[in-house]
This record gives structure tokens, sequence and C-alpha cells, in this order.
């Protein structure tokens, strides 16, 4: 599969159906085609063709998704960009990529961009070009290169071809149960591949209709879902944790919803418990990474879901649990997470020693501990980085963020290892407060010995204003502990 004749397609077989749209425009299918060959002819009017690499530096838009299948209809690839990166960041991923080109949302900011040509968004032929060039076919051609969040140092290029894509969205299609009569919206940010295969890939393959928001807000959020109907979209756990905080007089129409996808960071079962007694629609958690182009596991929409796990193997994936000796662990055991299948990414752009030590003989190794049940529903327990050591005992985070986040005031936890001459590691939480909530941590305290062997017990339970997060709304833990230390010293 090539995503880059999608466009004609849907055109050809429903011209005047709803394709995309944001706050300021709404586009058929044939008009999304015409953008997007407007914006081929604008796109190889620069210079771009095949192999080339194009950087889209934008907030969530319809000319993003324009832009993407304009890129790949030459053979280019697109590297997404967060916009709030800094100069030096932005100019790192831009050089590591070898990008051709940088699209930005306005003039003034394209001045302020060396080193690489830029358009401004707004300079984007929108017509002019009734036709163009053969849309590339080829499944192997890079489509997209996804820069990891970098919590464990300088972010590494992500590639995935056609193929993975593709594989991914017809596995998302399926296990999703999405068709023509869905209507996803999306929250997540475009320059995350959940945000690209998830929320747009995977229902424009499916003949459904996008309708893309901006910044996640709260206030708006429920405002959104009431006047576009949509059937689904897909968050991360603290947008679950705010919605779920909410003053009880919202009470939103939520009947066009039939499902809510939860993923990117584990969830308290509490949250999902609680959310979904609230609004009446389910959450279903998933699991997975960048270089598995975005999901691997999820509770099924129609099927068993099992609240403190995150679900069965997608189609066309396999998952096993490994011991440190690469040993397959029986049902219960915790060990590495491993995948296969077609998802699975190319590797690393310019890391061929840390590719080889992800991908062996065809399996990615995640990093991720977890275990498999007797039904295959995997519940992961931490990242092996995150396992804290006290006194030779394995203690994973989750297991007291979990403990912490069933407080009825407490609205997130993280938990870290902090160094100690004695023990070598003792764990050390920090708590974030549900709105108009006052946490006591002396309670939390009793409720952890209540919960928790001795051994797991937090020393110290932080209340903090807000938990410090990475782009993609994952709690950042490398800057937690970086700002613990600092502050010990």
């Amino acid at each position: 599969m090539n995503f880059a004749s999608l466009p004609d397609l849907r055109a050809d077989s429903d011209p005047h159906g709803p394709a995309i749209s944001d706050a300021s425009q709404s586009l058929t299918n044939a008009q999304l085609l015409t953008r997007v060959r407007a914006a081929t002819h604008h796109l190889r009017g620069l210079g771009i063709g095949p192999g080339d690499v194009v950087a889209l530096k934008l907030t969530n838009r319809a000319e993003f998704v324009v832009l993407m299948f304009a890129t790949w209809r030459l053979g280019a690839t697109i590297t997404p960009v967060n916009p709030a990166l800094t100069d030096s960041e932005v100019a790192r991923q831009l050089g590591d990529a070898a990008a051709r080109l940088l699209v930005v949302e306005d003039s003034w900011e394209a001045a302020e961009d060396g080193g690489v040509d830029t358009l401004a968004v707004g300079e984007l032929s929108q017509e002019g070009a009734e036709s163009d060039p053969t849309p590339h076919a080829d499944s192997s051609a890079l489509a997209l290169l996804i820069y990891t969040s970098g919590t464990t140092g300088v972010p590494k290029g992500v590639m995935l071809d056609h193929a993975n894509i593709g594989a991914m969205a017809e596995m998302g299609v399926h296990a999703l149960g999405v068709g023509p009569a869905d209507r996803c919206l999306l929250i997540l940010p475009l320059f995350h591949v959940n945000g690209i295969v998830v929320s747009v890939l995977t229902p424009l393959l499916a003949g459904a209709s996008v309708v893309i928001a901006g910044r996640f807000d709260p206030r708006t959020f429920f405002d959104l879902v009431e006047s576009e109907r949509p059937t689904y979209f897909s968050a991360v756990p603290t947008i679950y944790n705010i919605l779920a905080a909410l003053p009880g007089d919202v009470r939103p129409d939520t009947s066009s919803l039939r499902f809510g996808i939860c993923g990117a960071a584990p969830a308290p079962p509490e949250l999902l418990t609680r959310f979904e007694a609230r609004y009446g629609f389910p959450l279903v958690e998933g699991y997975g990474l960048s270089e598995g182009t975005c999901a691997t596991t999820l509770n099924p929409v129609t099927g068993p879901r099992r609240p403190g796990t995150v679900g069965i193997a997608f189609p066309g994936q396999e998952v096993r649990i490994l011991d440190p000796n690469g040993t397959e662990t029986a049902p219960g055991v915790d060990g590495e997470v491993v995948v296969r299948g077609p998802n699975i990414m190319r590797g690393y752009l310019g890391r061929p020693d840390e590719t080889a030590r992800v991908l062996v003989d065809g399996w990615l190794h995640t990093g991720d501990v977890g275990h498999l049940d007797a039904d295959g529903y995997l519940t992961l327990v931490g990242r092996s980085k995150d396992l804290i050591i006290r006194g030779g005992e394995n203690i994973y985070p989750k297991e007291i963020e979990d403990v912490l986040a069933g407080d009825p005031t407490v609205l997130e936890a993280a938990v870290i290892g902090v160094a100690d001459d004695k023990w070598g590691e003792v764990v050390v939480a920090y708590v974030q407060p549900r709105p108009g909530s006052a946490v006591d941590p002396t309670a939390l305290t009793a409720r952890c010995a209540h919960h928790l062997s001795h051994y797991k017990r937090p020393t110290s339970i932080l209340v903090v204003d807000a938990i410090a997060k990475n782009a993609v709304g994952k709690i950042d833990k490398t800057t937690l502990r970086a700002t613990h230390a600092a502050t010990a010293s």
C-alpha cells in the first residue's frame, strides 16, 4: 500500500463526501484531491522529488494533511517537527534528516529559520493544477521520519515506509471496526505518529472523515464533540484525567461517540472506570511505540476489555515476553516485551548500531517490561530504564503510581528512583492534585502502607502544581529526575 493515491481513490468513489476539516475550512474528497494536486505542483516547482525530505513545522491544520499527501505523490518523505522545539532543536532535526524544505506557519518564521529552504504555509498553492504526475507507488519508499521524544537522549529518526504505515492503518481499520460512517476527532498533535496514523490515515483509508482540532482545551472539548458529532477519538491519559476532573455540572451530549482510545502511557484502571461511568462511552486502552508505527495492542472495542491491561495484539502482529536470557516466559511472568509484524520500522536513520540493538531477527525489543495472561492480554509494569532497585529488590513505578492515582484527590502521579547511600535507590513520588482538591500526603502515605509492601513505599510524597510532560503528553521522568536532583543538591 502506498498512500500517495488515497486522495484519488476517495475522490473517485465519493467526490462530494466529507474528507477533512479544521476550524477554518472543510474539504470534500474532490476538494482534498484538488488541494493535494496543487500542493504537489508547488513542491515540484521547489525542486522536491523522490528521496527528498520535507519538514512540516505546523500546528494541527488541514494543510498538514494536504502537504503530507503531496509530498508522498512525489516519492518524498515527511518529517514532522514539533512547533514548540527551540531553534537549535529544530536545526538538529533538519540536519539529521537532511531536509530539503521546511514548511512553517508564516513568512516571518520562515525568515528566522536558516540553513534550509522555507515555505510559509499561507503561500501554498491551492489551485491551478488539474492533474499531476502519476502518484508514486513504491511501498518501500520512506513515508515518515518520526523523531522520538528524546527522553533517553538525543532524538532518533524512526524510519517508516509506506508498507509500515499501510499495514498499521489496515490493522487499525480492522481492530477498531472503522467504516465510512465514522468521523474521527483529531486532538493529538500531528507531529506524532499517533495523530498521523491512528487519527488521520486509518479513518481516511476506511472511507471515514476527520475533524482536525487545535490544541486540546478542556473548556471547549465537549462543545466540539457536540457540534462535530465524532464517533471516536484518541487521547493520552492526561487528557482523560483532566476531562474526568471537570466540575460535576459539565454534562455533555456524548451520544455520537462509540469509543475513545487511550494510549501513549499506561492509565490507572480507576481512571478508565471513573471516566466511563461519568461520560457513558468506553475507553479502549492500547500500547505501542513510534518504532512500531504507533500501535501493537488494544483492548477490543466490541470484545472483553480488561482494565489494567493494554489489550491483545493487533491482527498481524505478534507479542512475546522474554527473560534476560532471551527465553520466552510463561503467562503471568514479567519480562521484556518484544514485537514482530509488518508495521515494525525500517530502523533508525543513520544509526545502524542502535538499530541492530533493538531489531533482532525481525523482533523489536521495546525496553518495556510486562507479562501476558493466558488469553494474550498484555499488562505493562514499567520501562526497563525506569526500574528502581532498592536493596536488591526490583520496583516498577507503575504499580505505585496506580495506587497513588486511585486516591480521589490525585490527578496524576509520577514515581522515580533517587540515589541512597544505604539502599542504592529509594522511591520518591510526585503527585498533582485534581482541580479544586487538596492532597494530604499523610493520607497518601497511609494508602501506600495499605496497598504496597514496605520496600515499595515512597520515602517522600511531593505535591506539585503540575508534573513535567514531554511533547506528546507523556510524563517526562528524565526532566523530573533532573529537577529533583537539582533541588536536592
